[in-house]
Parts: C-alpha cells; structure tokens; sequence
C-alpha cells in the first residue's frame, strides 16, 4: 500500500548514494515509472527526469500507448533496471457502491502502465542483463472489505510478475516482487482524493514504513550476484501482522 511517486523520488537518491559504493551500481541504467506518469533515470553520476509518460489516463489508450513506444525508444540500447513503480487507489467503498471509473483507473495504473513499459523495454533488459522490480503491495496477496478495485489490480499486478518469471526462464533477465504493507506516503491522500484528515488517521498509533525502507529494498534485490533471483519481498512494519491486522498504540 505505498504510493509511487514518494518512493521513486527515494528510490532515485537511493541509487545516488549507491553508485558511490564499489560493486553496487555503479555502472547501471535504471529506469523507476512513479504514480505520475513521469519515469526519472539513475545512469551513470547522473539523476535527471526523463519526458513524462502518462501511464494513468484510461481514456486516451492510442496516445498512452504512442507515448511509451516514444520513451521506450529514447532508453539506452542496455538497461540494467527497471523499476515498475506505478500504481495507486481510489475509493475504499464496497463494490455495491464503487465507482466504475475508479476501478478502470486502478486497473490502468496498476497493471497496465507496467506491463506496456515492460513489454517495451524487454529487448533493452535482455541486452543489459537487466532486472525488473515491480513494486505491488501486501493487497496482492490478501483481500479486505472496501478494497476489490485496489487487491483485484494488485493480484494482477502479481499474477504478471509471475507469469514474466516463467517466460523469461532461460534469459538473463531477473524479476522481482516487493511488496509493501503501509507505508507512510501520499498513498492514502490520493485513495481519499485529497482528505488529508482522513488520510492521516491511517497511519496514527504506529510508526509506518517509509519510501525510503522501500527503496532499499530495491537496491538490496538488484545488487545481489548476478545468478541471485530475488523472487518477492513482502515488507510491514512491525505493527502490521496483514492488511487488516495493526497494532495500534502498541508502542510499535
């Protein structure tokens, strides 16, 4: 449950930090898509954004669709990560009441932004070696009332992920899951489309997880060996033993 956007942005300072460290990333292409839309590049010294890609506009399918093709093309012949890290939710209502364009953006945040960029970038992954890191959530592996918009496109999310470590069985591209529970970012503000209160009480009585506990994640998975496939990560805070069980005021 971690919103794209704060994670990238810590992500990208992250592999900052870690292309100082001898044998680490020194010399890797990394590509991290955010909620936004915007891919940010970590290559060489060098962090910077690259032109936004608008991966959640539901409604503009053949311009979305161009729009990647149109990046993908701009990426090194070679790249090393990519980082699927968009994705989000709207509503938290029960599917008597949900709303339609809530799931369809859900569905196009979630699933289908990453498996366009994936799909583009492919050829680039396999001829750098690469590893691919698809950024999903705890909502992929469980469910909770209100949420079926949300945990049916993460389980999708997974079930892609899944599916791309059996198809690219025999290449030298790696695939891995990290799965966040709560961490403490706009994640809640754009599921309750600006209620900032409300937002707030999601992560009152317990200290959350951050972005940046989420982006050395990242890091620790892609600069394990080269045989070394880290599959999943699932990462909670101590407070939080599933989605809806939290310890509260516990001190944690």
């Amino acid at each position: 449950m971690a919103d794209g956007t704060n994670i990238s942005g810590a992500l990208t300072a992250t592999l900052t930090v870690a292309q100082v460290q001898p044998g680490d990333m020194g010399s890797y292409s990394v590509v991290v898509s955010n909620l936004n839309g915007q891919v940010v590049s970590s290559n060489a010294t060098l962090v910077g954004n690259f032109p936004p890609v608008i991966l959640t506009q539901p409604a503009s399918q053949t311009v979305l669709a161009a729009s990647v093709v149109a990046f993908c093309g701009a990426v090194p012949e070679q790249l090393h990560v990519l980082v699927n890290n968009a994705g989000g939710a709207h509503g938290l209502g029960p599917v008597a009441q949900a709303n339609d364009q809530d799931w369809a953006w859900m569905y196009e945040a979630n699933v289908l932004g990453l498996m366009r960029v994936t799909k583009g970038l492919l050829p680039r992954l396999e001829a750098g070696r690469g590893h691919i890191v698809n950024i999903t959530s705890i909502a992929g592996r469980e469910v909770y009332p209100g949420g079926a918009g949300y945990t049916a496109a993460k389980h999708a999310a997974v079930a892609v992920t899944r599916t791309l470590r059996l198809e690219l069985s025999g290449k030298p591209i790696r695939v891995t899951d990290v799965a966040p529970g709560m961490v403490e970012t706009e994640f809640s503000v754009v599921r309750f489309k600006g209620d900032t209160e409300r937002a707030a009480t999601v992560y009152q009585g317990l200290t959350p997880l951050t972005a940046e506990d989420i982006a050395d994640c990242v890091v620790w998975a892609v600069t394990r060996p080269a045989h070394v496939n880290i599959d999943e990560i699932v990462v909670k805070p101590v407070a939080q033993a599933s989605a809806t069980v939290v310890a509260r005021g516990a001190g944690l």
